[in-house]
């Protein structure tokens, strides 16, 4: 593996902080690395694979797609990404109905930002504290992080505005009559797992509605049954106006995707905005296999089940260590608040060495988002895990 390491750090761009394992294979919830160990993945890349790793049904039909078209130009009809379109409206929140197509979440959220202000003719985006959006010069400046923007500052945009989660009466104060948008995560995920008050998504969406702004909702990382709905936002039975998706969408293959009501989408003319490889007809069969397969195999309701009962068992271990702060999610996207962010890493790397794939977000949350094929036996040998290595390390 060593090898490895040194081209990494020999001819690749040293933008991420990666954990000492290169991995061969994997199948389901498994990865095997190149010295034949297993881990367990609770990390799903981050979010992505939902199906977990190497599903027979995806890899056939991926492999059948690729045999006739792999890319088509979007100055032609492609006849995947519209069959996606409708699949897509079938299990969208609301009257989310028209697609546009692209190859990551960031791009998801720079369409829909693009939407809004075409839409309403406004300037003004307001965003949340805590929030992540992207890495991109648009979605880099709705998002929080000062050490993810103070290096760009220079080039970010000046019309956003960021108020504190969870606060209705800052939004209230912050939305008027320049506001195109205000942006939120139903659960900030890169903020830490925190999640939306029963109050202040309903009450965003009323907001709106008063003064004329769109809701957009980021599901990038919530969407496509990961908290045990399709989509986050059904839990507060909250409908957006915008909806941004991406990372489970294509079960590991790049798609990324922004949703809007009809009349919103209708503001887009050709040559507004574009995507090369965006829709493309593999990325598409990848996104339209995961629909079918969730819906068959009934795994939004199983994220659900799995979900509250891996969520009890953390709840279980808040109780017995003093170091655990607390324990937030939904679903199959759960985070576990330590009181220090050495005691994080720790953790991570302990788990790492006994075969199991973590990780920490917000500097000290434990962030686990397994693939939804998860079974009871493997959350139970992660919380014994934990138990043991929280022990182990004085919490």
């Amino acid at each position: 593996m060593r090898r490895f390491f040194e081209l990494d750090r020999r001819y690749l761009a040293q933008t991420y902080k990666r954990m000492p394992v290169v991995f061969e294979r994997g199948r389901g919830i498994f990865l095997w690395d190149l010295n034949g160990k297993r881990y367990l993945d609770f990390v799903s890349g981050v979010s992505v694979s939902l199906l977990g790793h190497a599903d027979p049904e995806l890899c056939r039909a991926l492999c059948r797609q690729a045999r006739r078209l792999i890319h088509m130009t979007n100055l032609v009809y492609i006849r995947e990404q519209a069959e996606l379109g409708r699949e897509l409206a079938r299990i969208a929140p609301g009257r989310i109905d028209k697609f546009f197509f692209c190859n990551s979440g960031a791009e998801s959220v720079e369409t829909a930002l693009k939407l809004s202000v075409k839409h309403t003719g406004r300037r003004k985006i307001v965003v949340m504290e805590n929030s992540f959006h992207g890495r991109t010069l648009g979605a880099l400046s709705a998002t929080w992080k000062p050490s993810y923007r103070q290096p760009f500052e220079p080039l970010l945009l000046p019309n956003f505005q960021f108020i504190p989660f969870n606060d209705l009466s800052a939004a209230e104060r912050a939305v008027d009559e320049e506001t195109a948008a205000v942006l939120v995560e139903p659960i900030q995920g890169e903020g830490g797992v925190r999640v939306a008050s029963p109050e202040f998504l309903p009450g965003l969406r009323k907001l709106c509605d008063e003064r004329g702004a769109l809701l957009i909702l980021d599901e990038v990382q919530t969407g496509m049954g990961r908290t045990g709905r399709w989509f986050a936002c059904e839990h507060w039975r909250v409908e957006p106006d915008i909806l941004t998706l991406a990372k489970g969408l294509g079960g590991g293959v790049p798609i990324g995707c922004t949703g809007a009501r009809s009349e919103v989408m209708a503001s887009f003319s050709p040559g507004d905005h574009g995507s090369t490889f965006g829709g493309n007809p593999l990325a598409c069969t990848a996104a339209l296999t995961v629909i079918r397969i969730l819906k068959r195999r009934k795994l939004v309701r199983r994220a659900d089940r799995m979900g509250r009962y891996f969520l009890r068992g953390l709840q279980e271990l808040e109780e017995d260590h003093p170091s655990v702060r607390e324990v937030r999610g939904k679903g199959l996207m759960l985070g576990m608040e330590l009181d220090k962010e050495e005691r994080a890493e720790e953790v991570v790397m302990g788990a790492l060495k006994k075969g199991f794939l973590l990780n920490v977000t917000a500097g000290r949350v434990l962030r686990f988002l397994p693939p939804l094929v998860v079974e009871r036996s493997h959350i139970d040998a992660l919380l014994s895990l934990l138990d043991e290595l929280l022990r182990g390390s004085g919490g």
